[in-house]
């Protein structure tokens, strides 16, 4: 359609089978118009043969606003042209192609000059032989085929039933709506009274009404426009029956097909399509595919889409970078020249026409497809000078020397931009290493060796930058830059060292004090500087050595001993400590370790000191053997004897060696009373010369069992007790009374808060009935067991001068000297509780400081309650007469001494 106000309509030939194309009526030879109509152009040129002066169509314009003189002209005058009244004629005859199967009509208003279009495409239908042709207006009838008759007692067949052919209803019709479709008769309507309806989608099932049926006539008709994309094809039933409602026809099956029209542009899957492409990629290189979709048919021309680039941004190196397949919406490149380091993105707006791209007729929609020309390695890494210099501290490592700066015009943080650096030359011994900045790509050459001032004062260092990954292929730079680094060492003052160190040497212990042993000295590796060196006595855990602090000689100042503790399998360690006057100034330590010879320095002692034997010889001996801290040949084996004196010990023991460490103690008379006794042993060992010891033993003799075992029950008494064991009874003894004096004194206290607890109120909470807030809780009517001490006015308790301040009851007394009020025992009888009362009342009535109105003293004891009134009531005696107290006797036995007192009269 022309969106113009003026607009070309056709009038079309209505036929049974109505095309979206335009039809073509042609006239025979005898004056019979048949309908032409083939669907497939290649048969309608084997088949059709126009001849001169056919009748086409019909063509009428008209215009909405104002009548206009129109003249019509074809884009094809040799082959077709148009009379003054819209009729579309062929002036010659030619078989018909594919290429003049479409033209154009124009029509042009002869005053303003303005020209309007419209396309006309020729399609031929066939038609049935066995079927009259129609008169251009008349509406198709479809009869009810007749069914099977019975005729001499048998079937009899008819003429076969016909295929009714699908009816063809353009989308969108303008109408006039309904408009008829085809008319649905029987050839019993002549005998009967027929009623016709249809059923199906579309007509009594959703979508309902859109078509309906002249139950009378037959007239089939659609009452609105229809929507291919919605629905592309009904299928009816069409019915007839008499007025009873019964079947008088077998149903007829109605196929209507909506053909499509171009009313819907092509969508775009994506308003923006995101693709890359390397730099410097070769043309025909694949880059996306773009994908639009139209909802019409897409069997038709309506449905078939094409696509091609509008525009291209930026237009560098061409504007024509891409194409795009117009079929297939496959963007490829067409031109060399990405270079992403001068155009990074491309932006291309993509078109979809359809129509198979028909700029005039077809309809069209945009997207935009952002192309991201990615990075490769085109760019190798190059040095921003040919030398760098750095200079590092001797003895120094982990510390920064240079930084290796390089320029890299590929994408940063990307591989094709990190650069890898390495050392080439002038480090053989791998003194040096460089690592890569990840932020700034910056090489950081550092010492990972210590390097000596005296040994090297200058490297010259040949390093080289590469990327992670290699060149792209064709590039011409060279895959690495080379670059110079020299680096100068800073002498420094070093620390001076012993060597060797530690120093040993052997000496017998036993030395005196004075023996001048070793010199012990450092040296100064600081060659190119003047310096002395002085020594210090760092440690030494036996305080035997003493060092010169200017030439390291060690003296002694104390014997040595071997078997002192802190020799340690012979070898005594003792460290010094030497320092340069530099600056600033440096010290180094060194060991000196003395193996210690043993000399026989220690007499054997006897090993265990303590044993017990029974009173007679048999059935058991004691083992012994010594203890020397000598090592060999100063200890074992030993001599094992018993003095002379006192006589009586070898009269009563006798000793006898076992082997070179071992002998054996047995007693030499019959019997010997129970007891504790002391056995002196000689006891020599091998040294040269030999050294010898007399050692006590102390034996426990005792009674024994036939296994010679003691049995005596005070053997731990008879043997006495040590130290340890009496400390520890003792600190049992004193745990214990502190465990009970404190279980007393948490007693005592208990007692003092009980009988101390107060009430305190916050002002803010005072009302007039208060009760004191207590630990337990009684048991009821059967809990007899008050604590009545308790009523007593809190005050006496804690006097007011050091109650807390800001918890005092509004209606307390100020602090003045107090009358006493009655105390109660600590456990009184229940029914003393009236006596108690009226003793605290006239102590009250007796109180200067009492407060101006009557008012409850505060006590500890809340009792069941009562049905009585409240005793605030009560006024002091002076103006009790003005009152009837008789009321008193009715509240029981605990208010008798109350009515008593004031329900008695004036006595």
């Amino acid at each position: 359609s022309l969106r113009q106000t003026l607009e070309l309509k056709f009038e079309w030939m209505i036929s049974r089978r109505l095309s979206h194309e335009v039809h073509i009526n042609r006239v025979t030879e005898g004056g019979q118009s048949s309908l032409l109509s083939n669907r497939t152009l290649g048969k309608f040129q084997a088949e059709i043969m126009l001849t001169k002066k056919e009748y086409l169509h019909s063509m009428k314009f008209s215009n909405c606003n104002q009548k206009r003189k129109v003249q019509y002209e074809s884009s094809e005058p040799a082959d077709f042209k148009v009379d003054e009244d819209g009729t579309v004629y062929a002036v010659r005859s030619f078989p018909l192609t594919a290429e003049q199967a479409k033209f154009l009509i124009y029509a042009q208003d002869k005053e303003t000059q303005e020209k309007w279009q419209v396309a006309v495409n020729l399609s031929l239908e066939p038609t049935l032989t066995e079927e009259p042709v129609k008169e251009p207006h008349e509406i198709e009838e479809i009869v009810f085929p007749r069914q099977l008759a019975k005729h001499s007692g048998s079937l009899q067949r008819q003429k076969r039933d016909w295929v009714i052919p699908p009816i063809n209803l353009p989308e969108n019709s303008r109408g006039p709506f309904p408009q008829e479709l085809v008319r649905i008769r029987s050839d019993r309507d002549k005998n009967l009274s027929l009623r016709y309806s249809v059923t199906g989608p579309g007509a009594d099932q959703p979508p309902t009404g859109i078509f309906i049926i002249n139950p009378i006539s037959g007239q089939l008709s659609v009452t609105k426009p229809l929507d291919r994309e919605l629905i592309a094809r009904f299928h009816l039933r069409a019915h007839a029956v008499d007025i009873n409602g019964n079947q008088v026809e077998n149903p007829i099956d109605i196929v209507i097909n909506v053909i499509d029209m171009n009313d819907n542009r092509p969508e775009f899957l994506h308003q923006v399509w995101n693709g890359s492409v390397p730099e410097g990629s070769k043309p025909g290189t694949y880059v996306m595919t773009v994908t639009a979709i139209d909802a019409d048919d897409p069997n038709a021309q309506n449905g078939m889409l094409r696509y091609r680039i509008l525009s291209q941004a930026p237009s560098t190196p061409s504007p024509n970078m891409f194409t795009i397949n117009n079929e297939t919406g496959d963007i490829i490149t067409v031109a060399a020249g990405l270079d992403r380091e001068k155009v990074q993105q491309y932006t291309l707006i993509i078109q979809a026409t359809d129509m198979e791209g028909n700029p005039t007729y077809g309809l069209s929609n945009t997207a935009t497809a952002v192309i991201t020309v990615t990075d490769v390695n085109d760019n190798p890494p190059e040095f921003t000078a040919m030398t760098f210099y750095g200079e590092v501290p001797e003895n120094r490592v982990d510390v920064i020397v240079a930084n290796l700066t390089v320029t890299d015009k590929d994408q940063p943080h990307t591989p094709a931009w990190n650069a890898v650096y390495k050392i080439s030359g002038g480090d053989p011994t791998g003194r040096f290493a460089i690592q890569t900045d990840p932020n700034s790509n910056d090489g950081l050459v550092t010492v990972v060796k210590p390097i000596d001032f005296e040994t090297n004062r200058m490297f010259v260092l040949t390093v080289a930058a590469e990327n992670q990954v290699p060149l792209a292929k064709g590039i011409q730079h060279p895959p690495q830059s080379t670059a110079t680094v020299s680096v100068t060492v800073i002498d420094v003052n070093e620390n001076p060292y012993f060597a060797p160190n530690p120093k040993i040497i052997r000496q017998e212990e036993g030395l005196h004090a004075g023996t001048m042993l070793t010199a012990l000295t450092a040296q100064d590796p600081d060659r190119y500087m003047q310096q002395s060196i002085r020594y210090t006595k760092l440690s030494d855990p036996a305080n035997w050595l003493k060092i010169d602090p200017v030439n390291g000689q060690i003296t002694t100042i104390a014997v040595l001993d071997r078997e002192s503790p802190h020799v340690k399998n012979n070898i005594y360690n003792a460290t010094f400590l030497a320092s340069d006057n530099g600056i600033p100034p440096m010290s180094g330590t060194g060991t000196l370790q003395i193996y210690l010879l043993d000399i026989n320095d220690n007499a054997p002692q006897v090993l265990p000191q303590e044993a017990e034997t029974c009173e007679t010889p048999e059935p058991n001996s004691i083992n012994i053997t010594a203890l020397d801290y000598d090592i060999d040949p100063n200890a074992g084996p030993f001599a094992f004897d018993l003095p002379l004196s006192p006589v009586t010990i070898k009269r009563n023991w006798t000793i006898t060696r076992l082997n070179g460490d071992f002998a054996q103690l047995n007693l030499k008379i019959k019997f010997l009373e129970a007891g504790i006794y002391e056995v002196p042993i000689i006891i020599t060992d091998s040294g040269n010369p030999p050294k010898s010891n007399i050692s006590i033993l102390r034996v426990k003799v005792c009674q024994c069992d036939s296994n010679g075992d003691c049995t005596d029950v005070d053997r731990i008494v008879g043997a006495g007790l040590g130290t340890g064991a009496i400390i520890a009874i003792l600190l049992c003894i004193i745990i214990l009374l502190i465990l009970v004096l404190m279980f007393v004194v948490w007693m005592k206290r208990r007692d003092k808060e009980r009988q101390a607890k107060q009430l305190l109120i916050d002002p803010e909470d005072d009302v007039r009935d208060n009760i004191l807030k207590y630990d337990e809780e009684g048991g009821g009517e059967e809990d007899q067991d008050y604590d009545l001490s308790q009523l007593q006015q809190p005050d006496t308790v804690e006097p007011d001068a050091i109650k807390p301040v800001g918890i005092r009851r509004l209606d307390e007394r100020p602090i003045h000297a107090e009358p006493q009020y009655p105390v109660r025992s600590a456990a009184p009888h229940p029914g003393d509780i009236g006596d108690f009362i009226n003793e605290g009342l006239k102590a009250a009535d007796n109180d200067p400081t009492a407060p101006p109105y009557d008012s409850l003293l505060v006590f500890d004891y809340e009792g069941s309650g009562s049905t009585a009134g409240s005793l605030s009531s009560l006024n002091s005696s002076s103006s009790g007469g003005d009152q009837d107290y008789d009321y008193l006797n009715d509240w029981g036995p605990r208010f008798k001494k109350l009515a008593d007192m004031y329900g008695g009269g004036d006595d």
